[in-house]
């Protein structure tokens, strides 16, 4: 693993790679849900994470964001180790496919909240908010309560609060799912703004054409492995024995070709029988549960303000 350095700020430290894995593996009992997964992510990029439903994915994230903690190998965020909870929340910010909201508060009763978690000063806190809700078009709705929000709604309440104290790697799972076309363009046009003050983001999602159009690398997960990786145009090339194709034709491909790689060996407990298609290029209706698995018995919870009564239970 690389040694992180520090950059003489005291913000985040300086590292050669923002997000770095070595053999990460999780099992669950007889079940390997991510098997000795290496990651080599440079700061200030996008990372397209795609795989089918139970590949994987989520329990990579939760691993990423302290949720979850690792069976065996190693991995490390911003230079801190992925155990080391207290240390690397503030590096880092994660919005899982249901963000997790307090229904009693309102929009901005719950980002004031998350704000103060992450000792950001109350009128720096404001002029965030301020800011991203004029921007997401939630002014008219701050100070409803949550519980009368829409599942759109909610999104970017939690998209909001992930990015709220500028992490410097943050992880989005299904970001656009659930959002209208103009919300789904709003997100699509911050990513490249964060990643242009050199923010990471690690991007999970079934619309392959927002991993077409954002990411910089793209990984491919099937059955827990790593299947390939390269940039999206590259990727393409290889589709049909090197013609060019799309994003979709190559993880149609890689997956198949893996799956009969894996022929015999048994179906995995992993998946989902009731969601077990593959992703769909223009689709916003995609949802990814990774096979129930990933939940590790719990809630994903935003790991910017993960409480300890709130975390992976292997611990």
């Amino acid at each position: 693993m690389s040694p992180s350095r520090t950059d003489g700020s005291g913000g985040a430290p300086a590292v050669d790679l923002a997000i770095e894995a070595v053999d990460l593996t999780k099992r669950y009992g007889d079940v390997v849900a991510v098997s000795e997964l290496d990651l080599a992510i440079e700061p200030g990029t996008v990372y397209g994470f795609l795989g089918p439903n139970g590949s994987g994915k989520t329990t990579t994230m939760r691993m990423l964001t302290t949720l979850t903690r690792p069976t065996s190998g190693e991995a490390r965020v911003m230079g801190v180790d992925v155990r080391d909870r207290a240390a690397l929340i503030e590096h880092i910010g994660y919005l899982p496919e249901e963000p997790p909201l307090f229904d009693e508060l309102t929009a901005r009763e719950q980002l004031r909240h998350t704000a103060a978690l992450h000792d950001i000063p109350g009128e720096r806190a404001d002029e965030r908010i301020a800011t991203y809700l004029d921007r997401f078009d939630l002014d008219d709705a701050a100070d409803r309560r949550l519980e009368g929000f829409s599942t759109g709604m909610r999104k970017k309440v939690g998209l909001i609060q992930s990015v709220l104290h500028e992490p410097s790697v943050i992880f989005l799972d299904e970001p656009t799912s659930g959002l209208d076309p103009r919300a789904a363009r709003t997100v699509k046009d911050l990513i490249p703004e964060l990643t242009d003050r050199e923010t990471t983001v690690f991007l999970s999602t079934h619309i392959l054409s927002v991993v077409d159009e954002l990411a910089d690398t793209v990984g491919v997960l099937d059955d827990g492995s790593l299947v390939a990786e390269d940039s999206p145009d590259a990727l393409k090339h290889r589709a049909e024995r090197g013609s060019e194709g799309t994003l979709e034709d190559v993880f149609l491909s890689i997956t198949a070709d893996h799956a009969e790689e894996y022929a015999g060996a048994g179906e995995s407990d992993e998946s989902d029988a009731a969601d077990g298609d593959a992703p769909v290029a223009q689709s916003d209706g995609g949802t990814d549960s990774d096979g129930g698995i990933d939940s590790d018995g719990g809630t994903d919870i935003d790991a910017v303000a993960v409480d300890s009564t709130e975390c992976d239970r292997d611990r």
